[in-house]
C-alpha cells in the first residue's frame, strides 16, 4: 500500500510517503507560525519526487483529523479532500492526539495540544495507543489527572503539556518536551484503517474542532 500522510493540526507542517510499513520520504517544518498554505503542496511534491513516484500511484491519503488549530486542520483536510477527489482515492482520518501519543512508549500516555490560556485538547491512551478517554478540551490546574498519576507513571507530551509541567508536582509525572504531531506517526493507524476499509465520506467529512 502506497500512502500519503498529511499532518497540519498545529504549527508543524508535515508530510510523509510510505509503502506498507516503511517511510519512503518525509518533509516537516515548524517555523513557529503557520506556513501551511505556502508549503503544504510543495512538501507533497517533494516527497513524491524523492520517491520518484506520481500521485496517481497512491492507494490512499491519510490526514490528521483534529483536535487542533482551525486554520491548520482546514488547510490540511481541504488539500487531502482535493487530492482524493482528483485521484479517486480513499480518505483516511486519524485523530491528532493519537498521532502525537505514538511518540511515547509508556503504560499511560496523555497527549496535550495547546488550546490557549490554561486550556488544552487532551486524551489518555494506553500502551497500545488506544483511547482510554476521548479527546476533550480541558482547563488545567495542579490537581488535573490525579487519578491516573496516583496509579503509576504517566507520560505527558505535546505543546500543551508544557503548561502542565509548570504546575504539576506529582512524582509520577514524566514529560516529553518539544513534541508535536508528525505525519510519519500516522502510519500504523492508517494501515489498520486501510486494511479494515475504514474510509471517510470525502464530501461530508469534517475535522474535530472542539471549539
Amino acid at each position: 500500500m502506497l500512502l500519503l500522510s498529511i499532518e497540519t493540526s498545529g504549527l508543524n507542517c508535515s508530510v510523509a510517503l510510505s509503502k506498507d510499513n516503511h517511510i519512503l520520504a518525509e518533509k516537516s517544518e515548524n517555523t513557529g507560525k503557520f506556513t501551511h498554505s505556502e508549503n503544504l503542496h510543495l512538501f507533497i511534491e517533494a516527497v513524491m519526487q524523492q520517491a520518484s513516484l506520481p500521485l496517481t500511484a497512491l492507494d490512499a491519503i491519510a490526514v490528521s483529523a483534529g483536535a487542533g488549530s482551525y486554520t491548520g486542520l482546514r488547510i490540511g483536510i481541504a488539500t487531502a479532500k482535493g487530492l482524493c477527489f482528483a485521484l479517486e482515492k480513499p480518505l483516511i482520518a486519524i485523530p491528532t492526539l493519537q498521532i502525537l501519543a505514538h511518540q511515547a512508549q509508556a503504560d499511560c500516555i496523555i497527549a496535550m495540544l495547546d488550546a490557549r490560556r490554561m486550556e488544552v485538547y487532551s486524551a489518555v491512551f494506553n500502551s497500545q495507543y488506544e483511547f482510554v478517554t476521548p479527546t476533550e478540551a480541558k482547563i488545567l490546574d495542579e490537581h488535573s489527572y490525579q487519578e491516573e498519576l496516583n496509579k503509576g507513571k504517566v507520560t505527558f507530551l505535546g505543546d500543551g503539556s508544557n503548561k502542565f509541567a509548570a504546575i504539576c508536582k506529582h512524582p509520577n509525572a514524566v514529560f516529553i518536551p518539544n513534541a508535536f504531531p508528525q505525519a510519519k506517526d500516522m502510519l500504523p493507524f492508517a494501515i489498520a484503517k486501510y486494511n479494515a476499509q475504514n474510509f471517510e465520506d470525502i464530501a461530508y467529512f469534517e475535522p474535530t474542532y472542539l471549539k
